[in-house]
């Protein structure tokens, strides 16, 4: 039996929320799996909450020589990942993000988007191009420029820098993914065993259900994709089947939880596992997350679960706990604060 507390400890300890890791950045992004990045500096500040002397030029670096790719993924959201993950994600969860597409664009045939697809390979074989330059470009071909964001289903694109990193956060520079011009296309059944079994390892134990929600599948592809990556069974609180792999981190109750500040859209936040472990307190969840707002708020983690919102200004981190806070916790937040106001100002 698991409870609560015991998923909330794990999710934090998967996803280097505990203690931060001395990792290579692309090594972080294959922990992780991935990181959800709507809003570019996200990943940054993601990276910032959970490895030693993160620095935001060294990723910048690596986005623009293609070791970590920011493209559309689970979920058919953008995500930082690793450049060897990305195959294997995208061809883990295309199948049902091609049909999701075309049940959602009626208006589009499959042959539409077999055919846009391929004008949009010819458009950018002679490199990156903006957006509107893309979608000129169909129309220019007697091609429904509509077609151009479910394109992403069908090849494999990527966010070019410098657009989608801190300094230029708008991510509407595309262009083909290298990986995709030199490796063999994954075993889709093999690609989604892979992404179940690292969705596991950085966010479970997890229900198949938990699984279905972060990939975008229905529960019985998520279930034959666990069915040769679980070895590990649980039961939640709810009574609920609990799938894990072996050797992942189950932190005992004793573990410390530090204090942690995270950017928009962090998935440690989203989804089934974050339910599980009620980490955003079902009372404070519309102070996070709202329709009249773009993204959803920075947060603070006090005692593993949020307290909080901050923002950055004028050089300086503002928060506002949810609560009163303690005195001792009120110093705590406020040295986390002034960390990462100092790696702002760096």
């Amino acid at each position: 039996m698991l409870t609560a507390d015991d998923s909330l400890r794990a999710l934090l300890a998967r996803q280097l929320l505990l203690e931060r890791a001395e990792l290579p950045v692309p090594r972080a992004l294959e922990r992780l799996c991935g990181l959800q990045t709507q809003h570019a500096p996200s990943g940054y500040l993601g990276l910032h909450a959970r490895l030693t002397g993160f620095d935001r030029a060294e990723l910048t670096a690596m986005l623009h020589d293609g070791r970590v790719v920011q493209a559309w993924a689970m979920r058919s959201t953008i995500h930082m990942l690793a450049r060897r993950d990305h195959p294997a994600f995208t061809a883990a969860v295309r199948a049902e993000q091609r049909a999701d597409w075309l049940r959602l664009r009626r208006e589009l045939t499959a042959d539409d988007m077999a055919a846009a697809a391929t004008a949009v390979a010819e458009l950018l074989a002679d490199g990156p191009l903006r957006q509107a330059e893309i979608t000129a470009g169909l129309t220019a071909r007697a091609l429904p420029a509509g077609a151009f964001p479910g394109v992403q289903h069908w090849i494999d694109l990527v966010r070019v820098p410098p657009a989608g990193t801190w300094d230029s956060p708008r991510a509407h520079v595309y262009g083909l993914a290298p990986a995709g011009r030199t490796l063999a296309e994954p075993d889709p059944a093999a690609a989604r065993a892979e992404l179940a079994g690292r969705y596991l390892r950085a966010f479970g134990p997890a229900s198949a259900p938990d699984v279905a929600r972060f990939a975008g599948w229905p529960v019985g592809v998520a279930r034959a994709a666990l069915a040769g990556s679980a070895p590990r069974r649980f039961t939640g609180e709810d009574g609920a089947e609990l799938f894990d792999v072996a050797r992942a981190p189950l932190p005992d109750r004793g573990t410390p939880l530090p204090v942690r500040f995270l950017g928009p859209f962090d998935a440690v936040l989203l989804l089934g596992h974050a339910a599980r472990a009620r980490i955003l307190p079902r009372e404070h969840r519309h102070h996070v997350f709202a329709t009249t707002r773009p993204r959803s708020a920075p947060t603070f983690l006090l005692d593993g679960r949020v307290a909080g919102t901050w923002t950055h200004r004028d050089g300086r981190i503002e928060t506002v706990p949810f609560a009163e806070l303690r005195a001792a916790d009120a110093r705590a937040v406020a040295e986390e604060a002034e960390r990462l106001a100092a790696w702002h100002a760096s």
